[in-house]
């Protein structure tokens, strides 16, 4: 299931990239692509959520995934910018994507 977490959390990098990238030249980020990232992103919490509960998952996996829960906290204040059609701040979208890059990293290191 670490796997199937971790591939979620991979794809979504990808979307969330290209997603700063909108956001940091000064234009809105496509709504299509953020849903995409959000529901990947959701769906690896889910994932370690259930290895969490069931006992399977190291520190590391704990500590990777509360930095995760960070990164989706900061996901949601982007959104609402999103939603009234304003640029988020820039910083809001580096520790965004720095929680989300550390956790994930976090994470990846059970694996490798």
């Amino acid at each position: 299931m670490l796997h199937y977490a971790i591939t979620a959390f991979a794809i979504a990098a990808l979307g969330g990239f290209y997603l700063a990238a909108h956001v940091l030249r000064g234009r809105l980020a496509p709504w299509a692509v953020s849903l995409l990232h959000a529901g990947l992103g959701a769906l690896g919490l889910a994932l370690l959520i259930v290895l969490l509960v069931q006992g399977q998952a190291t520190q590391a996996v704990l500590v990777g995934f509360g930095l995760l829960l960070v990164a989706a906290l900061g996901g949601f204040v982007l959104a609402s910018f999103h939603l009234r059609k304003r640029l988020p701040p820039k910083a809001v979208v580096v520790v965004h994507a720095g929680a989300a890059v550390i956790g994930f990293l976090t994470v990846l290191s059970q694996v490798v």
